[in-house]
C-alpha cells in the first residue's frame, strides 16, 4: 500500500494516443499521482499542448522518447503502446517500476496463443508468467500484488462482466455463447488509416474481423477459467459503428436445465451489489452507450429471449474508460490500495 501523503510518480508510454490523453485527463484528477514523463516517439520534444489542445491548460511535461526517460524519478508506468511494441520495453524497465500495460502483449497466458494469434512469438515469455489479467472485479486480490497487470481489452471487458458470473454459477452453456459487440471508431486508435477515415466510417457501420479477432482467445481464455475448462470456444463479432466512443455487446446465452432469466439477473445483481463501476439495471431497462460516455461505468441487464430456455445479455461501456484508461486507473488504484474511484469520480456526459 502506498503513502497517501507521497504522490506516485507516474510515467505514460505512447502518451501521444487516445488511451494517453485519456489516462492524462484522468490522473490530472488523482490527489496521489504526479506525472512525471510521458513518451511519444514521433512527437517527442512537443508540449502536450501541441498534441491535444485541450489538456493545454495544465501542467504536464513535454513528450519525449523512452530512451530519454529518466526512470530514477519513475513509480508506475501505464503503457500504451501499439501491440507488438510493448513486450521488450516492459522487459527493460527497472525492477522497482511498477506497471499496467494496456496492449494487448500480456493478456494471453499462452505464449503459443499469443504466437498463433499476433503472428511472431513472444518477445518476454518469463515476464509472461508473472503477469496478472486485471478484470478489476474479478482479480482484486490478483491485482494488487502484482507488478505487471495486463489491462484487459474492451470487448472482452464489455463481455466477460456479464458472462463470467453466470458461467461460475453454471447457470448458462459455456458451448453456446453468442457474442454481437460493436464499438465507436476511437477503438482503432489515433493514427491515419484509411478503415478510420471520415468517408470510409460514417453513414454505416460493418463487421470487422469476421470470426479471426484477436481477442476472441482473450474471451475464451477468462471464459475457460469461469468454466473450468480449456476447450471453451464462443461466437464473437465484432462491428464499427460511426460514434466517437461507446461500445455494447450484445450475447445470447442459452440456459441450463432449471435456470431461467431472472436467476441470471439476481446472481449479477448479487455479484455487483455495492461496485462502484457495475450496475445492473432495473428489469426490461435496455443499456444504451450514451449513458455512459466519459465515464468508468459499465452498465448490464438481462432479457428473457422469446425462445424457450435462452437468454439475452446486453452491456455497455466507453471503450476508451471502462474498456482502456479507465480501467487502468482503477487497477492502479487497485495496486496501491487506494480508494478504486479516485481519479475515475466522474459522471458521464449527456447529451
Amino acid at each position: 500500500m502506498s503513502s497517501a501523503s507521497t504522490p506516485v510518480r507516474v510515467a505514460i508510454l505512447g502518451a501521444s494516443g487516445y488511451t494517453g490523453a485519456e489516462l492524462m485527463r484522468l490522473l490530472l484528477r488523482h490527489p496521489h499521482v504526479r506525472i512525471t514523463a510521458l513518451t511519444g516517439e514521433r512527437a517527442a520534444g512537443k508540449p502536450v499542448a501541441e498534441v491535444f489542445p485541450h489538456l493545454a491548460p495544465y501542467d504536464l511535461p513535454a513528450l519525449t522518447r523512452i530512451a530519454d526517460v529518466d526512470w530514477t524519478g519513475v513509480d508506475f508506468v501505464f503503457c500504451g503502446l501499439p501491440h507488438g511494441t510493448t513486450q521488450e520495453v516492459i522487459a527493460a524497465l527497472p525492477a522497482h517500476v511498477r506497471i499496467c500495460d494496456l496492449s494487448a502483449d500480456f493478456r494471453l497466458f499462452d505464449v503459443a496463443t499469443y504466437a498463433e494469434w499476433y503472428g511472431h512469438a513472444h518477445k518476454a515469455p518469463v515476464l509472461q508468467e508473472t503477469a496478472v489479467y486485471g478484470l478489476a472485479e474479478m482479480a482484486r486480490d490478483q491485482v494488487a500484488g502484482a507488478r505487471l497487470v495486463a489491462n484487459p481489452g474492451c470487448y472482452p471487458t464489455a463481455s466477460l462482466l456479464p458472462l463470467l458470473p453466470l458461467l461460475r454459477q453454471g447457470l448458462i452453456a459455456g458451448d453456446d455463447i453468442i457474442i454481437d459487440a460493436k464499438s465507436g471508431v476511437s477503438g482503432a486508435g489515433r493514427d491515419a488509416k484509411q478503415g478510420s477515415l471520415y468517408c470510409e466510417v460514417a453513414e454505416g457501420m460493418h463487421a470487422y474481423g469476421i470470426a479471426s479477432h484477436r481477442h476472441a482467445p482473450e474471451i475464451e481464455q477468462s471464459l475457460g477459467w469461469a468454466a473450468g475448462r480449456t476447450d471453451l470456444r464462443v461466437a464473437f463479432t465484432p462491428h464499427l459503428i460511426p460514434m466517437n466512443r461507446g461500445m455494447m455487446a450484445t450475447t445470447y446465452v442459452r440456459l441450463k436445465d432449471g435456470a431461467t432469466a431472472a436467476d441470471l439477473r439476481a446472481t449479477l445483481e448479487q455479484t455487483y451489489a455495492g461496485e462502484a463501476f457495475v450496475k445492473v439495471l432495473s428489469p426490461g431497462v435496455g443499456p444504451q452507450t450514451r449513458h455512459v460516455t466519459g465515464s468508468n461505468l459499465a452498465l448490464i441487464n438481462v432479457f428473457p429471449d422469446r425462445i424457450p430456455g435462452r437468454a439475452i445479455l446486453v452491456s455497455v461501456i466507453d471503450n476508451l474508460m471502462k474498456g482502456a484508461s479507465g480501467q487502468a486507473v482503477q487497477n492502479f488504484n487497485i495496486m496501491h490500495g487506494f480508494d478504486e474511484t479516485l481519479g475515475l469520480d466522474v459522471i458521464p456526459v449527456f447529451p
